[in-house]
């Protein structure tokens, strides 16, 4: 009998163990920023339907682009499951170490880097070959928020901003040396939502907007040819209507064509028809795709997608209950945000055509693992906050 009491006990404490850990899964669960996570669903799904239908129309190596694409947002979901339950201060505390890193990869890139369309922006490692400004922009952005976040970091005192300024320009000068004006340009929202969020005063704001007018017109002499043809043609559309015009005039009436409710996945014709460069239509002009072959409520519901998760990062960025919390998510925000108008102005013709991805949805590895690395952070300062609620 004695044994039979000592064996039921046994299972009891079993059952009460399997018990508590359910439960713990269970709190853990519900701890999630769901509107994050499904927003990003949302967004990934979108993306790989259309990169199978720009590839099923275009044919040849892009037909399998989408199934790439889905084994990418595979890995990006264990990164972010992997960083959503850690601690997110470790990545402050690596973050010299990854910002070094990835300033010897901008550089190699010169020396190793693979040359497509006329720019060296990638690198072969291995069988995978990684776009590095993509690693580079959470790199400075985990770094410039870290250093901000210190208590003898000192907002308005010129020697800290510049010392703030230097870190961003060094990634900023050479991924615009590769060249990639696009990409470059989004180093400089991240720089000035930090110093927003460590509340600058506005004396020091109006002197960056100020140097920042100066500064930026002062690249152009430095631009590649094709690079200025672009602002010129962006400027005077019917420049060039047959060479540097066509892409921006063949997007803007692909959007147009789309009407309310699109032509329908696989029939866009724009794509089909060769009238979208083939080599970019999964990826920098994949918003042509979704608008022609969705329509509005299709290209809509994806803006309606994108607003829902920045929303999220903003609200992240309230409730951080430290420094590097806040900047880091309202730098994310931005960065987010710098993509998504880029694209899709770049693509309806209201900026000059530039090679910026749009998040979770564009064909690529690099920047669909970068910007799963910032939503797992993101989401692990949700969890940690001290209250969860907006």
């Amino acid at each position: 009998m004695k044994h039979i009491f000592q064996l039921n006990s046994k299972e009891d404490r079993e059952v009460s163990t399997i018990i508590g850990c359910a439960r713990n899964l269970k709190h853990q669960l519900f701890r999630l920023d769901f509107i994050q996570l499904i927003s990003v669903l949302c967004l990934i799904s979108f993306g790989i339907s259309f990169i199978y239908s720009a590839g099923q129309q275009v044919g040849g190596a892009m037909t399998t682009a989408w199934e790439k694409q889905i084994i990418w947002a595979l890995i990006g979901f264990a990164v972010w499951l992997i960083l959503s339950y850690s601690n997110y201060n470790l990545a402050a505390l690596v973050s010299p170490v990854l910002y070094v890193f990835t300033i010897i990869l901008l550089i190699l890139i010169f020396f190793i880097g693979i040359k497509v369309y006329g720019a060296r922006r990638w690198l072969d490692i291995g069988p995978i070959r990684v776009q590095p400004s993509e690693f580079a922009k959470i790199a400075t952005l985990l770094l410039l928020s870290y250093i901000a976040s210190f208590d003898w970091f000192k907002v308005n005192k010129i020697s800290h901003i510049f010392y703030l300024f230097s870190l961003m320009v060094i990634p900023f000068l050479l991924v615009l040396k590769e060249p990639d004006l696009g990409s470059s340009l989004t180093f400089i929202g991240i720089f000035g939502v930090i110093l927003f969020c460590a509340r600058i005063s506005w004396k020091w704001i109006l002197i960056v907007l100020i140097s920042l007018s100066i500064f930026i017109p002062s690249i152009y002499p430095f631009l590649h040819d094709y690079q200025k043809e672009r602002i010129l043609v962006f400027l005077d559309p019917e420049r060039d209507p047959m060479n540097q015009g066509w892409t921006s005039r063949q997007t803007l009436l692909s959007v147009g064509s789309g009407g309310v409710a699109g032509k329908g996945l696989l029939n866009g014709t724009q794509n089909m028809l060769g009238f979208l460069p083939k080599s970019v239509s999964n990826s920098d002009l994949i918003f042509s795709v979704i608008a022609e072959e969705s329509g509005f409520i299709g290209a809509i519901s994806m803006i309606l997608m994108y607003m829902i998760l920045i929303f999220s990062m903003i609200r992240t960025a309230f409730i951080a209950k430290d420094k590097f919390g806040c900047y880091f998510a309202a730098g994310s925000a931005v960065l987010f945000f710098e993509h998504f108008f880029i694209n899709i102005g770049m693509n309806i013709r209201l900026m000059p055509i530039t090679g910026i991805p749009l998040p979770l949805i564009s064909y690529g590895g690099s920047f669909m693992i970068t910007a799963m690395i910032c939503l797992g952070i993101m989401q692990s300062i949700y969890m940690r906050s001290s209250n969860s609620e907006f």
